[in-house]
This record gives structure tokens, C-alpha cells and sequence, in this order.
């Protein structure tokens, strides 16, 4: 990849990682749509990174609570709201894991395109839009409990298919549950901790088999790239949430797909 891709791809991971717009989606379209090559697992592997510090350093007083509660909760049976909120993010964390370790090959092999991003992108675009106009918008994340916290991880492993949006459809479950738009948000983004940490082991796992030669100045950009755009992202993203809503995100969405959809008609 030339200076201008690496900079694009990793504005778009770092921008889109946590809007409900789909990041592994927009990773695929410049190689679908503008015929760039594959950006290969060790730039994969450095923007994701990126992100994950962005999350974790945002969230790092809230992780470091949660995580100092949960050792309390099992070495001294200490139950707080943090540590119950650890074990729900755990819990909702497990379909990931299961449905990504067995889907894994099929979804890369089947589901990697733009006809199948133009059908999520519109479909859970207007799920997301009547979540967002017909919940009840009550609950904090201290509130999910675990029934909600699994139902969420569930709609989390949906995130496999491109196009979905891993932080769209995990908020968009929130929201039907109950959940204020900010603690959508949050839970979003504290799930999003273990399942970015697990999915970049893997692919550190197939990078580390792979005789793929390593740009370690593109990789450096992308992952600062990204880092700083992502937490950007996540502090703009809180701020305004309250008050515009879903809509501009779900309006990006349908444009999107209706987009998609002329291309892929204008080119069969």
C-alpha cells in the first residue's frame, strides 16, 4: 500500500470502529470498489490495535474498577455494581467467542462482499432507527443484568457478518432492552475490550504462520492513525449521543446501501 491508502484505511478503522456504521465493512469496500489491493493481516492486526487502546485508554478508570471488583468479588465474595458489571461483559462476550470461532472461515469465504454489505447496512440500519424511536430509554449498564447483558452478546456474534456493525447492533439490542443511548454506548464500548483482544490473538496466530513481509513504517502509522481517531471518536461520539440520536447514523446507513445497491447494478 502506497502513504494515501494507509492513511485512508486507517482513518476509516479508527473512525468507524465504534459509530453503529460498520468498520469491517468500509475496510472492504476500498478493495471492492476502487480495486486496492488487500490491506493483509499485519495491517489488520495495527489498526485494530489502535483501537483497543483507544477504548481502553478512554475507559481506563472504569476498566481498572471493574477489573479490581471482579478479583474482589471472587477472592472475598465482594459483589458491587462494578464487579457485576465485569461478570456481565464477560458473559455477553461468550457468543462472540463461540459463533467467531465457528463462523470464522465460512463468513470469509461467503460474506465478503458489497451485495452482502448493502443488505446488512440497509437492514440493520432501520432496525437500529426503530430501536432508537420506540425504546424506553430508562436503564443505566449497571442496570442490564445478565438475561439483557447475554442477549446483547448474542446480537454481538450477528457482527460477524460485514456490514452489520459490531458497536450498531450490540447498541441496537441495548436499546430494545431498555437502556439510556449513553449506557448503550458504554456497554458497547466495554464490550468491545475482550472481543478486540481475542480477535487480534487470532490474528496474531495467523500472521505469525503467514509469510507476509512486514512495512513496519505503514504499520506505525496506521496503528497511531487509528488510536487517534478512534478515541476521538468514542469522546465526540458520548457527547452528542443524547442529543441527536441514531438518526444521522442510520441516514448514513440507507444512503450507503442504496449506494452499494446502484453500484453493484451498474456493474453485473
Amino acid at each position: 500500500m502506497d502513504i494515501i491508502q494507509v492513511v485512508i484505511l486507517a482513518l476509516i478503522q479508527g473512525l468507524t470502529e465504534f459509530l453503529p456504521i460498520s468498520s469491517s465493512a468500509h475496510l472492504i469496500l476500498p478493495s471492492q470498489l476502487l480495486g486496492w489491493p488487500d490491506q493483509g493481516l499485519s495491517f489488520d492486526v495495527a489498526v485494530n490495535t489502535g483501537s483497543l487502546l483507544a477504548v481502553v485508554i478512554y475507559f481506563r478508570h472504569e476498566l481498572y474498577n471493574m477489573a479490581k471488583a471482579w478479583l474482589a468479588s471472587i477472592v472475598k465474595r465482594q459483589s458491587s455494581n462494578e464487579s457485576q458489571l465485569a461478570w456481565w461483559i464477560i458473559l455477553a462476550t461468550l457468543p462472540a467467542v463461540f459463533f467467531g470461532f465457528m463462523a470464522k472461515g465460512f463468513v470469509e469465504t461467503h460474506l465478503r462482499s458489497a451485495s452482502v454489505i448493502a443488505f446488512t447496512t440497509i437492514v440493520f440500519g432501520l432496525l437500529l432507527w426503530w430501536a432508537d424511536k420506540h425504546s424506553r430509554l430508562a436503564l443505566t449498564e449497571y442496570q442490564s443484568g445478565w438475561r439483557k447483558s447475554l442477549i446483547i452478546g448474542f446480537a454481538q456474534a450477528l457482527a460477524l457478518i460485514p456490514g452489520t456493525s459490531r458497536s450498531g447492533i450490540t447498541m441496537t439490542a441495548a436499546l430494545m432492552l431498555g437502556l439510556t443511548r449513553e449506557a448503550a454506548a458504554r456497554f458497547s464500548f466495554l464490550m468491545s475490550v475482550p472481543v478486540s483482544l481475542g480477535a487480534a490473538i487470532l490474528v496474531v496466530k495467523d500472521l505469525a504462520e503467514s509469510p507476509e513481509p512486514l512495512d513496519m513504517q505503514a504499520l506505525l502509522l496506521g496503528t497511531s492513525i487509528s488510536f487517534v481517531a478512534a478515541y476521538a471518536c468514542i469522546h465526540y461520539f458520548l457527547k452528542i449521543i443524547s442529543r441527536m440520536g441514531m438518526t444521522p447514523f442510520v441516514i448514513y446507513r440507507l444512503l450507503l446501501g442504496v449506494g452499494l445497491c446502484v453500484f453493484i447494478a451498474l456493474h453485473s
